[in-house]
C-alpha cells in the first residue's frame, strides 16, 4: 500500500513546485496542511479529471482513487485565480468541468491538460490570460521585505491573496518543512533549533496539528499514507 511521489522544484516564480503521484492499493491518506492552491489532474480507468486544489488549514483524512496517476501544480503563495476568491478555496477545492485527457474548463476557457515536464508552460499561458494573477506584496513580505504599509494593511492583503493570515502562512509552512526534514532523517533536536520551535513539545503539537505524524512516525515512515511529496521517496 503506497503513494509514490515526486517533487520537483521550478524556475517561474509563479510555480512553488509540480509533483506526481501513482496510487497502488490505497483508499485514503492523511493530508498535509499547505499554505499552496494547486491544479490536480488525474487519470482512473481510462476517465480523466481535474481540479482546484485549495490551501488547507489542519491535517485530515482525505480518499484517494485507487490505481490512478496524478500531476500536480502547487503555486506560489500570494497568486490567485481570478474566477475563484482565495477564501472559497480555504479547507476546500473545486472540480472542473469537461476534462478530457486532453483539455480542462477554467475561467470560462478550455486549456490543453499538462504533464509534469510542460505544466510551466501552462501556467504562463494562464497568467497572459489573467487568469492567474498575484498580489506583488505578499510576494514581497514572504521573500523577508517589510514594505511601507501598516501591519493590518499586510494581513487584509493576505488574507485577500491566500485565505490566511500571514502568521498562519509562517506556521503551515514552518510545520511543513519541519516534517520533511524529519522525514529525511534530520533527527528531532536539529529541526527544533533550525525552525525556531521553542522545543521538542512544541514541535510535537506542530506536527500534530498540521502533518498528522509524530516525529517518529516520519523518521520510520509508518502511520499510512501521507500526502507529503518527498523527492525521490516512497511515503506508505
Amino acid at each position: 500500500m503506497s503513494l509514490t511521489f515526486a517533487v520537483r522544484g521550478s524556475d517561474s516564480p509563479w510555480v512553488d513546485c509540480v509533483w506526481t503521484c501513482t496510487s497502488e492499493r490505497v483508499t485514503e491518506m492523511t493530508s498535509v496542511a499547505t499554505a499552496s492552491w494547486g491544479l490536480v489532474f488525474w487519470t482512473r480507468a481510462g476517465e480523466a479529471f481535474a481540479a482546484v486544489s485549495g490551501p488547507e488549514t489542519a491535517t485530515g483524512t482525505a480518499p484517494v482513487p485507487e490505481g490512478a496517476t496524478f500531476v500536480g501544480i502547487e503555486f506560489a503563495v500570494g497568486t490567485s485565480l481570478r474566477n475563484l476568491p482565495a477564501s472559497a478555496l480555504v479547507d476546500a477545492g473545486a472540480a472542473l468541468s469537461d476534462t478530457t485527457r486532453r483539455g480542462f474548463r477554467l475561467d470560462g476557457s478550455r486549456w490543453e491538460t499538462p504533464g509534469a515536464d510542460d505544466a510551466e508552460a501552462l501556467v504562463g499561458r494562464l497568467v497572459r490570460a489573467g487568469t492567474v494573477g498575484r498580489d506583488p506584496l505578499v510576494t514581497e513580505v514572504l521573500r523577508g521585505h517589510r514594505p511601507p504599509v501598516s501591519d493590518r494593511t499586510v494581513e487584509r492583503r493576505f488574507r485577500a491573496a491566500t485565505g490566511l493570515t500571514h502568521g498562519a502562512v509562517r506556521q503551515i509552512e514552518r510545520a511543513r518543512t519541519a516534517a520533511t526534514r524529519l522525514a529525511l532523517g534530520d533527527p528531532v533536536a536539529d529541526a527544533v533549533a533550525a525552525f525556531g520551535y521553542f522545543d521538542e513539545p512544541h514541535l510535537a503539537r506542530a506536527l500534530r496539528r498540521y502533518v498528522g505524524r509524530t516525529a517518529g512516525q516520519l523518521r520510520d515512515g509508518s502511520g499510512g499514507a501521507l500526502a507529503l511529496s518527498l523527492d525521490q521517496r516512497t511515503t506508505s
